[in-house]
């Protein structure tokens, strides 16, 4: 080697390659570390869905009081308390008539009850007070020496003045009548003169109360072969 041979550096080519940046590498290292437009649309729709599930009040009502005035807002909020005021007074006076009402149906009844047991026990009293003036008129009939059929019969008519002022009628069918079973209680079938199946004559009579059979009338009825014969 002569002195006019330039000088050759002794860095090897395998050195020199090695403080070059990997350019293969360098492109993909650059791409990993940008965040791409898909995660940040996802961020995005994270912190929206959190917000949305937040307890907190929505965003729109945040946004409207941030914008409104605070002398409106004032005069809004007073107006919503003095609605919910007028509603608090109003369901108290509904439910304070309701137990007013309660009460007095209450006491109604109470009242219509006493009055129909008051009702009923004068109604048993004024007719025991009619049927005591039977009894006696009785006892002095007995008292009396010799016929007492007179005393009797006028006992008679009053005691039955006495039930027809309770509304109550006698049940005594004529001969010859028809049957009606729920007035009359058949004791027994008779040769009679009258037409066949129909009343012989009266055993007991009934009596009916206010269009109610008290006790039926006990009749006896005419045989029909009996009156086929005559």
């Amino acid at each position: 080697m002569s002195e006019n041979d330039p000088v050759q550096d002794d860095t090897t080519t395998d050195e020199r390659q090695s403080e070059k940046p990997d350019e293969a590498n360098t492109p993909q290292n650059e791409t990993t570390d940008e965040p791409t437009g898909e995660t940040e649309s996802e961020s995005k729709s994270e912190s929206e869905s959190g917000d949305a599930t937040d307890d907190g009040p929505p965003a729109d009502l945040i946004e409207r009081v941030e914008d409104s005035d605070p002398s409106e807002l004032a005069r809004e909020i007073e107006s919503l308390r003095e609605r919910i005021d007028d509603q608090e007074r109003t369901i108290e006076e509904l439910e304070s008539n309701l137990k007013r009402k309660q009460a007095d149906f209450k006491n109604y009844k109470k009242r219509t009850q006493k009055r129909r047991e008051q009702e009923r026990k004068r109604a048993t009293e004024d007719l025991v007070a009619r049927l005591i003036d039977v009894r006696d008129n009785l006892i002095r009939g007995l008292e009396q020496d010799g016929d007492i059929r007179d005393g009797i019969e006028s006992t008679l008519n009053q005691f039955d003045h006495v039930l027809e002022g309770e509304n109550v009628e006698e049940i005594a069918p004529d001969p010859g009548e028809d049957i009606d079973p729920q007035r009359h209680e058949v004791l027994m079938r008779v040769e009679s003169e009258q037409p066949a199946d129909t009343i012989d004559a009266v055993h007991r009579p009934g009596y009916e109360m206010a269009d109610k059979i008290i006790r039926e009338a006990q009749v006896t009825v005419s045989d029909s072969d009996s009156s086929e014969e005559n």
